[in-house]
């Protein structure tokens, strides 16, 4: 049976039964643009919460369950935290990149991480970043249609962690480039190895510019932690803040882009819901919370067992692969009331589309000051939003979100 989910066709999973729905593939981008996976997860929730992938993967789908993994040390990250890369046999920047790294080593760098994130720093965005996104909506309310998602979403986080990061205007639509094919693809067939060689790409022009931040320090996040100086431990090498920087520049693109994008095409499918947000009946914090949740832009992440565990009577051995579907949790019902319902007044609102425990997203302030901004942004220019066309998905296993979105502002 064939639907339409979000403005995309997609073949409804509830028509499959649970055998074909664990043979369904979650490792092809594929698979998250042909079928409503919506139905998928619900199945599982209820009738196998926990299962092995035919590919030889344990797939967490409730909310307690994953939750549970995210603060058990057993579960480590720090062979990878994509499905990709830990199917492939381990992630190079273990040890390096905060989100794959554990223990002290993970202590050491998120420490470094939020001393330069810290708010004074992430205060002196707000005001650029709001007269950008104002700048921005005012130019398309002009009632013809346009393409949301390149005309104004990915042009705002990308502006934004660039600022904080320091890099030249003239660099940053080849860094999107890049950013847009490193976890996800605008187009179906891409290969992993056109992936690898965007990653390589971003990682060599990091190496640079963190050399160029020894030689001659800036007032911007890079500079920060080169001078990182713990009392007592090492400073961080040019490997250490090469990873790193290269986890805020992908993290804090992809998912504020992916986000704002999947909250507009939510309100153009609903319109008295953006007539609640734009009269001020809801307000924009509670907003900012359920277009995160209705999104949920990394659907999963990846753990590797450090030692035998059971989970929902199930043994999972040392060094099996498990994996945290946030895309699930965020709709579960126990958790959740009327989970398949996008409402922006939605309290308590507990999603894990930042993660959760020790590896919590540690620019999540900065996702959110982006959503808030460019949602005040729309609710002073634009009366009514309505969609001109279809939105394409983009093609990943990981990410979830759209590559355009043609609506009309008016």
């Amino acid at each position: 049976m064939v639907t339409h989910v979000r403005g995309h066709p997609v073949i409804d999973a509830a028509e499959l039964s649970i055998r074909e729905l664990r043979e369904i593939d979650l490792l092809d981008p594929n698979t998250f643009v042909d079928y409503d996976l919506t139905s998928l997860w619900r199945n599982l929730r209820h009738q196998s919460p926990i299962f092995r992938h035919p590919h030889g993967f344990w797939v967490l789908t409730r909310y307690a369950d994953v939750v549970a993994a995210y603060k058990d040390p057993r579960f480590g990250s720090d062979g990878g935290n994509v499905l990709s890369t830990l199917m492939a046999g381990g992630d190079s920047a273990a040890g390096a990149m905060l989100a794959v790294t554990d223990g002290p080593r993970h202590r050491r760098l998120r420490t470094a991480l939020v001393d330069a994130l810290r708010p004074r720093t992430m205060n002196a965005l707000a005001e650029p970043l709001r007269a950008r996104t104002g700048e921005l909506v005012r130019a398309m309310t002009s009632g013809q249609p346009f393409d949301f998602a390149t005309e104004i979403a990915e042009r705002l986080p990308m502006g934004t962690i660039c600022d904080l990061m320091g890099i030249p205007a003239g660099d940053r639509a080849e860094l999107l480039e890049w950013n847009k094919q490193a976890l996800s693809s605008d187009i179906a067939g891409a290969t992993e190895a056109d992936a690898q060689l965007a990653r390589g790409e971003i990682l060599l022009y990091l190496s640079d510019l963190v050399q160029e931040r020894r030689e001659r320090a800036g007032t911007d996040v890079v500079t920060e932690l080169v001078a990182h100086r713990p009392e007592d431990g090492e400073p961080l090498s040019d490997e250490e803040i090469v990873y790193n920087c290269y986890s805020l520049l992908i993290g804090g693109d992809e998912s504020s882009r992916m986000s704002a994008v999947c909250g507009v095409l939510a309100f153009c499918e609903r319109p008295e819901a953006w007539r609640r947000v734009r009269d001020g009946e809801v307000g924009v914090d509670s907003t900012v919370e359920e277009i995160l949740r209705w999104t949920t832009p990394a659907m999963h992440v990846g753990r590797r067992a450090r030692a035998e565990a059971e989970v929902c009577g199930h043994r999972i051995a040392e060094g099996d692969i498990v994996t945290l579907w946030n895309s699930s949790a965020d709709r579960d019902e126990t958790v959740f009331p009327s989970p398949e319902t996008f409402d922006p007044a939605r309290q308590p609102n507990r999603h894990l589309a930042f993660g959760y425990g020790p590896h919590f997203c540690v620019g999540a302030q900065l996702g959110r000051l982006e959503l808030r901004i460019l949602l005040e942004a729309l609710r002073e220019s634009v009366t009514e939003m309505a969609p001109a066309g279809k939105p394409r998905r983009i093609y990943s296993n990981f990410l979830y979100g759209y590559s355009t979105l043609p609506v009309v502002f008016t």
